[in-house]
Order: C-alpha cells, then structure tokens, then sequence
C-alpha cells in the first residue's frame, strides 16, 4: 500500500464512566481497566487508518498520571503518529472530568505499536501518515525517533538472548 493518510484520519475519541466494577477498593480506576481502554482506542484508529484488522505490538510508554475516580468520566484521544512498512505508533491521551466539579486533568498518556494484518493473520504493509497540525507535526516528528528507538530497543533485545 503505497496511500499516505493525514494523521486525522485515524483520530478518535471515546468517553467512557468509570464504574465500581471498574476501581480497587479507594474507588480509583484499576491500571488495567484504563489499559484495555487504551488497547481497544488504539485498535479502532490504526483500523480507520488501515481498513485492515490489528493487533497489538508492544505498548511502548504507559505514564499514569493522575488517579480516576468512580462517577469520573474518561475522555480517551487517539491518533496515529508514525509508520513503519507494516506497523503504526499509536499515541492515547487519557482525561479524567468529575461530573459535579466540571474538574479535567491528565489521567494516562501511552505510545503504542499496532501491527496491521491481512486474512492470513500475517502482518500487512500500511499507508504512510502525514501531519496537517503544528501539534501532529511534533507528534510525527518525536514519532519517528521513538521509532529509531524502538529498532535498536529490539537489536540490543535479540544480542542480549543469543
């Protein structure tokens, strides 16, 4: 697939309310609900991107920021900042709003690595991106030296093993 997309065409967003199912017994949400949002919001973009099934990578940073409480509301912001030949670096903004107080702050901001895959369940090249924004332009830009990162993260991973 040789397309390029603007980064917007990935971009979503999804609110969710954090429920008592969903908090540890301080009534915050657990770590591992708020990654499995981030998970499924980063699926959904890289599929708008693609128009192909996903899975998941690797999940690059998670930074828990700030604790959400049952009754918050969780503002969950996607968009694709970089390609390689057959992945996509997904960054997820998480914000938490307090219905009563109107208060919003940063909950969790992650970069995630989605792969794009064909019938066969093998990985699939996808469309490049490009930014349109000031702000995708620093996202792209960061996104590609996370990318470089990456690669050599997995170099140093494969020498260490053998």
């Amino acid at each position: 697939m040789s397309n390029a997309y603007p980064m917007s065409r990935s971009h979503t967003t999804q609110t969710r309310l954090i429920l008592p199912p969903d908090a540890n017994q301080y009534g915050s949400i657990f770590g591992g609900k708020i990654l499995a949002y981030i998970d499924e919001i980063a699926a959904i973009a890289c599929m708008k991107h693609t128009g192909r099934e996903v899975v998941t990578a690797s999940f690059d940073s998670v930074d828990f920021v700030s604790p959400a409480y049952v009754g918050d509301m969780l503002e969950l912001e996607a968009i694709i900042t970089s390609t390689g030949r057959t992945s996509m670096e997904v960054y997820v903004r998480v914000l938490s709003r307090n219905v009563k107080t109107g208060e919003e702050k940063l909950t969790t901001e992650s970069f995630v690595t989605m792969v794009a895959i064909d019938e066969e369940g093998k990985p699939t090249p996808v469309p490049a991106v490009y930014p349109e924004t000031e702000k995708e332009e620093k996202l792209y830009k960061a996104g590609l030296e996370r990318q470089k990162a990456r690669k050599e993260k997995r170099k140093k991973l494969k020498e260490a093993i053998v």
